[in-house]
């Protein structure tokens, strides 16, 4: 099912808690700002570090899931595949398999909830911004391979 330009694989629609927020982009002749996040935004939380993750055409990260750590993340360069799986005991929507495809022509905050698994596969080279609530601790993270088959997501491409 596919509903605003995310893609539903298994269950009812979304994912409890995440969200696909679109951003503001500012071009003019001398290039374009793209807006991240900003305090005053009814969905900021609380800010713990940003950093940046260049993914190069082809590979994924993930899986991975953080105990206390909302992610906030946005495409500013390239193109990103990003799923995530829902396997939360007291979750609504456990079980729940979503992807997001984010990039410059698809300008959109996703927002990925503490204990949501989640991963990215670079369409192309990219790099994705992520405006996290916590300083990342390893210890409050977990990670699975990207072909777990607890998980049972299929990175490849597919023509809808």
């Amino acid at each position: 099912m596919k509903l605003d330009g995310v893609t539903y694989y298994r269950g009812d629609g979304p994912i409890e808690g995440v969200k696909v927020l679109p951003l503001r982009r500012i071009p003019d002749e001398r290039g374009t700002i793209f807006h991240l996040m900003k305090k005053s935004d009814p969905h900021f939380i609380d800010f713990g570090e940003i950093y940046f993750s260049s993914v190069n055409e082809g590979i994924i990260k993930g899986w991975h899931k953080h105990a206390d750590m909302t992610l906030n993340y946005a495409c500013v360069t390239g193109r990103v595949k990003c799923a995530l799986y829902d396997d939360r005991p007291e979750s609504p929507t456990k079980g729940n398999l979503m992807e997001v495809f984010l990039g410059p022509d698809s300008y959109n905050l996703l927002i990925v909830p503490p204990h949501v698994w989640n991963g990215f596969k670079g369409m192309t080279d990219a790099i994705v911004a992520n405006c996290c609530t916590h300083i990342h601790d390893p210890k409050r993270s977990e990670r699975l391979d990207p072909f777990d088959p607890g998980i049972g997501y299929d990175w490849a491409p597919r023509n809808h």
